[in-house]
């Protein structure tokens, strides 16, 4: 084979790879809890658009319902009718509804097919003996998080993509601009917001698939692939945690979830579970204190290791931390400009919406960028 058809068959050979890079990330945080337009994400990871493929897209947004900001607000995507008439004589069985109403869209040349797609204000009716739960509890937390994961494990067509106060998420099939004119999301506004462009590479591009994923007020948006999502899964399970989404990202937002409101770890300390010190470098820690902190995290939480190459943005209702895997496999990128924190998966994206930052750098592999909300905002 001469020279030149050799590099014709390897360009060819090259083009028909899977592509494991892509999906595109972002997120903006104001400190002084400034209300953000929805408009300002949409943007900015419009610039990313290439990082998709148009099978997902989606965003979160924290601060979008202070009429309703002591409820629980669940967005709910059904297959049909018949879900919904199934869903909401469980609902009214199970929680008080202050309100409901379908989420408004607006139509889209792109966005061909979509579920119907309600929105639910509610509380906990008080009862803690309801059929679905599996464990006593008086936590109004822990009953809106089995009620969720029984809604989405045993009534078909039916799925709780969102469930915390004051926030909401909002995704589907589709490149995320679409997405955002879909759900009208220029019509909000919030002082936390996320973004993400999927591009599927392990699991099938769906409604419910695409991200963030979210409990509670937990939201998480992931650039890469969770490996340990076999142990993880197992894990989680222990806990009572179902997991019916078919995608690997799905138990980050449950680790985390679990970690920080269950078990009471920090942010940074629940950063050192997903993305622990290698073995080599806890034995060469000269610290002996922390040397042994760093030791017993990786032997009481090894199943919540989270392997693979990823970037990824938790959002929460007072902060956002993005983290990298160990070894830093996935871009991420953290700009500031007054008090405006902003992540993304390429500094374009920042720069489309904030041309004039006062800081941009990437983070270590494996070292969490924490903002919170300053006191009193």
């Amino acid at each position: 084979m001469d020279a030149e058809l050799l590099e014709v068959n390897c360009m060819e050979w090259f083009d028909y790879q899977k592509d494991i890079s892509g999906c595109g990330l972002f997120g903006v945080i104001s400190k002084k809890k400034k209300m953000i337009n929805g408009s300002v994400p949409q943007k900015a990871i419009a610039n990313m658009h290439d990082r998709g493929n148009g099978l997902g897209g989606g965003f979160a947004a924290y601060g979008i319902y202070p009429d309703y900001a002591e409820y629980y607000a669940l967005h709910i995507m059904f297959d049909s009718v018949g879900e919904i008439e199934e869903t909401e004589r469980f609902l009214e069985e199970n929680l008080d509804i202050e309100h409901l109403e379908e989420i408004p869209t607006r139509a889209n040349k792109n966005i061909g097919w979509s579920p119907y797609l309600r929105r639910y204000f509610v509380k906990p009716v008080g009862k803690p003996k309801a059929r679905f739960l599996e464990t006593f509890t008086n936590s109004d937390d822990d009953y809106i998080v089995q009620l969720v994961m029984y809604i989405n494990d045993k009534i078909e067509g039916t799925y709780v993509f969102s469930s915390g106060k004051n926030m909401g998420a909002f995704k589907g099939v589709g490149f995320p601009e679409d997405i955002a004119d879909f759900f009208k999301l220029d019509e909000y506004e919030g002082y936390i917001w996320t973004a993400h462009n999927r591009f599927p590479t392990n699991t099938q591009g769906w409604w419910g698939g695409a991200h963030p994923f979210t409990l509670l007020d937990w939201s998480i948006v992931h650039n890469g692939e969770i490996s340990s999502y076999g142990i993880n899964r197992r894990y989680l399970e222990m806990f009572g945690y179902k997991l019916s989404l078919h995608t690997d990202t799905e138990v980050v937002a449950y680790l985390m979830d679990l970690v920080v409101r269950k078990h009471g770890l920090s942010y940074e300390v629940a950063a050192k579970v997903f993305a622990p010190d290698f073995w080599k470098d806890i034995d060469d820690n000269p610290d002996q204190e922390e040397k042994e902190a760093l030791t017993a995290l990786r032997t009481i939480y090894g199943p919540a290791i989270l392997n693979g190459p990823f970037a990824i943005l938790f959002a929460f209702h007072n902060g956002v931390m993005g983290l990298n895997d160990r070894v830093k496999l996935r871009p991420l990128i953290v700009g500031e400009k007054d008090d405006f924190v902003y992540f993304s998966s390429e500094e374009a994206g920042i720069r489309e919406v904030e041309p004039d930052l006062d800081r941009v750098y990437a983070p270590p592999a494996g070292e969490p960028v924490l903002v919170f909300l300053e006191e009193n905002s």
